[in-house]
């Protein structure tokens, strides 16, 4: 079959591969593309399909649905339509087949899909379903990252089918991680931090029910299987549970190059006394790179000028965004620059609720380009925060 490769003597993957995809819910850039993976199922006298694939490529899935054979079960894992927008013609295409689902998800598939309610039926967490020599458990995860959310294990052969948990968003030739895991932290880290970073206290209690499965290999539903299972689930256990790294992230625009001058001098700061700097320019920004420098800086200095008495709308955006991704920095700084008079810091901290358990620096704006003094008000800035900021790191006792 054309595209179709064997993940286990009974399971063949029947996913697509998004070469050309550039961004994602209209919002995340997608440098690498991205993957919708589908998977068969075959015991010895029932077939199940492990997801679909997002509605651009139904004429594929339809093609290496061909060679499949019956199929007796759709399993829906998620309701979002790159994980689900084909179910109906499968069902179309298999009348006796009926769609399984978590108990949250029935609801959301007729109002998404307009599926039939018939053609439906649920699952509890923990329920196991036959397909006579193999056998697939279904795992509830909410909110990793919908309520309805649910993995599916394959008992027999210890693969965890874990839905958008585990993901990347990467097109590739290998279904497989074929490279060696280190090379795949990037494009995951930025899957974490864009899809799964708000969701880090469900994540920290689904790993606990992950470990327990002690999976062979793991299948998400976007990138490539992960044949060492143990690897992403310590970038997981990282990512969700540890605590921020030595790193300051700041995000700023500069109008007429007072805020750059600003950025610059603290950069320096910063960099001189051992931290390291993640700097996005917010005139064309990569929301990824704004995601992935999130899941571990412990600081974020914010710069703006000020527009029309507040800040830079690109800053107010990027901040909205900090925001609803729930990062977990410690540290927040605000600086700027502005021509008069305007409230610019007020408003990008009532920005931030969801980031209430950051302390926020007493910010600093200046007017006009740094002066003298300026510099001076700079200076004192930027030793605050790196007194703050250094008290999470602090420097060990040498002796000779």
């Amino acid at each position: 079959m054309a595209n179709r490769v064997m993940i286990s003597d009974r399971v063949d993957y029947v996913g697509s591969q998004d070469w050309d995809r550039t961004i994602f819910d209209s919002l995340i850039p997608l440098p690498d593309g991205t993957s919708y993976n589908s998977y068969i199922v075959k015991g010895s006298s029932k077939t199940a399909l492990i997801d679909t694939v997002d509605p651009k490529f139904l004429q594929e899935l339809e093609g290496k649905l061909e060679e499949a054979g019956n199929v007796d079960y759709v399993v829906v894992n998620h309701v979002e339509q790159d994980h689900s927008g084909c179910l109906n013609m499968v069902l179309d295409r298999y009348p006796k087949a009926t769609a399984l689902c978590s108990e949250k998800a029935k609801d959301l598939i007729i109002t998404h899909l307009h599926t039939a309610p018939e053609r439906i039926i649920t699952v509890k967490d923990g329920e196991e379903l036959s397909l006579g020599d193999r056998t697939l458990r279904f795992v509830y995860a909410p909110f990793v990252h919908w309520p309805e959310t649910m993995l599916t294990y394959l008992v027999e052969d210890r693969i965890l089918f874990s839905c958008d948990m585990f993901g990347s968003h990467l097109a590739s030739s290998d279904v497989f991680t074929v490279k060696p895991p280190h090379e795949y932290v990037e494009s995951c880290k930025r899957y974490y931090a864009e899809i799964m970073m708000p969701f880090a206290i469900p994540i920290k209690k689904n790993l606990e029910k992950v470990e327990a499965l002690s999976p062979a290999m793991i299948c998400p539903s976007h990138g490539p299987c992960w044949t060492e299972p143990a690897f992403v689930m310590d970038l997981y256990r990282r990512w969700s549970q540890g605590a921020p790294e030595n790193k300051a992230l700041l995000l700023y625009v500069s109008m007429h190059g007072s805020v750059s001058a600003m950025v610059e001098r603290i950069t320096d700061r910063l960099s001189a006394a051992g931290v390291s700097v993640a700097r996005v320019d917010l005139t064309e920004p990569d929301l990824g790179k704004i995601a992935i420098n999130l899941v571990d800086s412990h600081t974020i200095l914010i710069g703006t000028p000020t527009v029309l008495g507040g800040p830079h709308p690109k800053v107010a955006s990027a901040v909205v965004l900090a925001n609803a991704l729930r990062p977990k920095a410690k540290l927040i700084g605000i600086v700027g620059s502005f021509g008069w008079a305007g409230k610019a810091p007020e408003v990008l901290a009532s920005l931030v609720p969801n980031l209430s358990g950051a302390e926020l620096l007493q910010p600093l704006m200046l007017k006009g380009l740094p002066d003298e003094d300026g510099i001076r008000k700079l200076d004192e800035f930027a030793d605050t925060l790196i007194d703050r900021h250094s008290k999470a790191f602090p420097k060990e006792d040498g002796c000779c």
